[in-house]
């Protein structure tokens, strides 16, 4: 199933994108939808409700978890593209901190540059899990029972900012500023998606490739994640990245010339998982006002 929250008339519903259509399911939202467990999951599979042509409906962000772990380092090409770069630190696995949920949004949504705070802003391309149910202290074997669903995940993140957090060994602000958590644009089951290590991955900006990838190069499988990081304790309907892929603009030839700026158009496309597209705009686009004075980091 691709499962989706989507707007219509000003109304927020969870639905079953069918093709063209989105059947409704009776759910307030998609994180109790997972709560539901097996249950919430058939009602959903079978469900007959209300039917949108997709054209006519705003697809949101798929969830906004409970709690949103982010974990890094676990693509060794990206380790060493940021060796090769000469990096602050190295990009090491078993990187982890909790993203700010108020910071996602979904497809379509803008990606706000606050230009008081950076000139460095990059994207990272990434696969997340979604929990299916609550769980703690399991094994990787036990793993894959746990996963309820792949969503695609954009990483955006303020280098400058990074660069200065990763000094003190620590980095979140550049990554949980507001709006930097593009997620969607449906979170897909797992019968739909046999092998999670299988998928091709590409990040375009205004059409043209930056990274290009593939699952298969996780140096740390999934299983393994999930489990490491189960010790936090799981909830129902939580999301876990798994990291991101080479091509970021910070290691690139040219970082200057490939960080992100106002008007450009992302795509991050996953194989099976769809294509998630947001907009850069400014700050005065935004709020129609300059920006605040600017913030050294």
């Amino acid at each position: 199933m691709k499962l989706v929250t989507f707007e219509h008339r000003g109304v927020q519903r969870v639905g079953v994108l069918r093709g063209d259509a989105v059947a409704a399911v009776d759910v307030p939202d998609m994180r109790t939808l997972f709560e539901r467990g097996d249950a919430g999951m058939d009602a959903a599979r079978e469900t007959r409700g209300e039917e949108f042509a997709l054209a006519d409906v705003r697809l949101r962000a798929p969830i906004i978890p409970k709690k949103f772990f982010h974990t890094a380092g676990n693509f060794r090409e990206h380790a060493k593209e940021g060796a090769a770069a000469n990096w602050v630190a190295p990009v090491l696995p078993w990187i982890i901190f909790f993203q700010n949920v108020d910071a996602i949004i979904g497809p379509d949504d803008t990606i706000i540059y606050p230009e008081h705070l950076t000139e460095e802003l990059d994207y990272e391309l990434e696969l997340a899990v979604v929990l299916k149910k609550p769980g703690k202290h399991f094994t990787p074997e036990a793993a894959e029972d746990y996963v309820g669903g792949y969503v695609i995940f954009n990483d955006i993140t303020a280098r400058d900012i990074q660069r200065r957090e990763m000094e003190s060994k620590v980095f979140t602000f550049c990554k949980s500023i507001d709006t930097f958590s593009p997620l969607g644009p449906y979170i897909v089951t797992p019968d739909e998606i046999p092998d999670p290590h299988d998928l091709q991955m590409e990040l375009r900006v205004n059409g043209q490739p930056r990274q290009k990838s593939w699952t298969g190069r996780i140096s740390v499988r999934i299983p393994e994640i999930l489990s490491h990081y189960s010790p936090l304790g799981y909830s129902a309907g939580d999301v876990l990245s798994t990291g991101t892929v080479s091509g970021v603009a910070a290691f690139s030839d040219d970082p200057k010339a490939n960080y992100l700026k106002p008007g450009d158009v992302i795509e991050a496309e996953i194989q099976g998982l769809g294509v998630l597209r947001n907009r850069v705009i400014s700050w005065r686009e935004a709020y129609g006002e300059a920006p605040p004075p600017k913030v050294r980091w």
